[in-house]
């Protein structure tokens, strides 16, 4: 008995393993003010504001993933869609995101964040030869810009 099974790609995938997966697509953050943190990540990144409400927006995060922003609270209960509804979530404490950069860019965001009045928490070297620099937002997430050598990946 064949245990494959073709996936939309028309790959053929094991039954005994996860068909292939693309990039991340979408993370989400939580926050006290959507039009502040809109407003923070379109100044700073240059995120593009693909929609927006009072409690939610999608920003686009160099043309590859976006990056969702709910208003605390707003998620916790189902919304509706066309067809079925988006299950409830929601999130609270300082998270966590990453962005790569290019080992030639870190000089050049060391110094946009210090002219965007945007404190460096911290700066870490990792053993592989990339480097990591820290700051916040403004509901205290950690924000991370990255350049290669930090994963074996990147």
């Amino acid at each position: 008995m064949d245990s494959s099974v073709k996936t939309q790609k028309g790959e053929t995938a094991s039954k005994h393993r996860a068909p292939p997966i693309g990039r991340l697509l979408e993370s989400s953050i939580y926050v006290k003010d959507i039009k502040q943190t809109r407003e923070f990540y379109g100044r700073i990144f240059g995120f593009e504001t693909l929609y927006t409400d009072e409690e939610f927006c999608a920003l686009n995060v160099a043309g590859e993933q976006i990056l969702l922003v709910f208003q605390h609270g707003a998620a916790s209960e189902p919304s509706p869609s066309d067809d079925g509804s988006i299950p409830t979530h929601d999130g609270s404490g300082e998270l966590h995101l990453a962005f790569r950069i290019a080992a030639d860019d870190l000089a050049g965001w060391d110094s946009w964040l210090r002219e965007q009045n945007v404190a460096i928490e911290s700066k870490v070297r990792w053993p592989r030869g990339g480097t990591s620099l820290y700051f916040r937002d403004p509901d205290r997430h950690l924000l991370e810009i990255a350049t290669p050598g930090i994963w074996t990946i990147y």
